[in-house]
């Protein structure tokens, strides 16, 4: 029998369909430092992770038996990809998966910045009772997204989700991407009708320029995508989220261009320090935070879990 280690976690869908076809499937959580030895003593020859655990040249080198590694979810910078494939071991992740749940969560924080739910939820616990009037008057002026503009960087799966639902909204949408220059966009509803939209790419400084909210759909970067110079290009009082990575967007910076006010409000799901934020970013009163949750909803898990199963039972099977 082939043994499966699903040492993040898989959905219970995943898990039947391995099952099924005759794989053993194991979901001990186990530490870093232990993974290679629990590998080796179990004769794992499939591991699947999701962010928390890391796949490299050490853990590689050291498990001759492994002959696959998948990741739930898109970015792959936890696992040195070109070693593991140099020794034969198959490698993949599932990108479609999340990126309708990770859209939706752009589009969560965008409605909760543009009417301040974000701080108005802090607050209204506290004073509700006794300031009703004056929270009343303080969170007024809130602003629509319908004809406004969104800035996409990265197009992706993820990021042509993302626009997908712009479109929908009645929002224009600008994007730049190092690889797609156009594309057509297809936004489907419930009855089954759809409209298409052709989008042009354009560069990283016009888009800056020239939207009102910026979305960031990138893998991990060596250095800042977004710093200060980038900002400074940004709208004044536009806003800006981060679903992606943390490390492609200058928190200090970012800070620093909310308390002067260049930037109206950000929205991050994932921070530089991760999992520790920096304080400043946690105590912003115009920073909606989550706790990188962009691909957990329990139908992005399942089709993970899915997408998963299926590609294991193609590989060893």
């Amino acid at each position: 029998m082939k043994v499966i280690l699903a040492n993040d976690g898989i959905a219970q869908s995943g898990k039947d369909l391995l099952e099924k076809e005759g794989f053993e499937v194991i979901e001990t959580r186990v530490a870093q430092e232990q993974l290679a030895n629990f590998i080796n003593e179990h004769k794992i020859e499939g591991l699947l992770v999701r962010s928390a655990t890391k796949v490299d040249k050490k853990v590689i080198d050291a498990c001759s038996n492994l002959k696959l590694i998948g990741r739930g979810g898109v970015g792959m910078d936890n696992i040195d990809v070109a070693y593991a494939e140099s020794k034969g071991i198959e490698v993949f992740n599932t990108p479609e998966a999340s990126s309708e749940s990770v859209a939706e969560l752009v589009f969560a924080h965008l409605f909760t910045a543009v009417r301040f739910l974000h701080d108005s939820n802090r607050n209204m616990p506290l004073e509700g009772d006794s300031q009703f009037k004056f929270l009343k008057k303080s969170y007024a002026g809130g602003t629509e997204l319908r004809g406004k503009t969104l800035g996409i960087v990265g197009f992706g799966r993820i990021g042509q989700a993302t626009a997908r639902m712009a479109l929908s909204l009645g929002m224009q949408v600008l994007f730049t991407d190092h690889t797609i220059t156009e594309t057509e966009i297809e936004a489907t509803f419930f009855d089954g009708q759809s409209l298409k939209f052709k989008l042009k790419a354009d560069t990283l400084e016009t888009v800056l320029a020239n939207s009102d909210f910026v979305s960031l759909h990138v893998p991990a970067q060596d250095r800042y995508l977004l710093g200060a110079k980038e900002i400074g290009l940004m709208k004044p009082g536009a806003g800006i989220i981060n679903t992606s990575r943390g490390g492609v967007l200058d928190e200090v910076a970012l800070v620093e261009a909310l308390d002067n006010d260049h930037l109206s409000f950000a929205g991050l799901d994932v921070y530089e320090s991760e999992p520790h934020p920096e304080i400043k970013i946690l105590m912003h009163p115009k920073i909606s935070m989550t706790p990188h949750i962009g691909a957990s909803t329990v139908e992005a898990q399942q089709r993970i879990g899915v997408e998963l199963a299926q590609k294991v039972i193609a590989t060893l099977n």
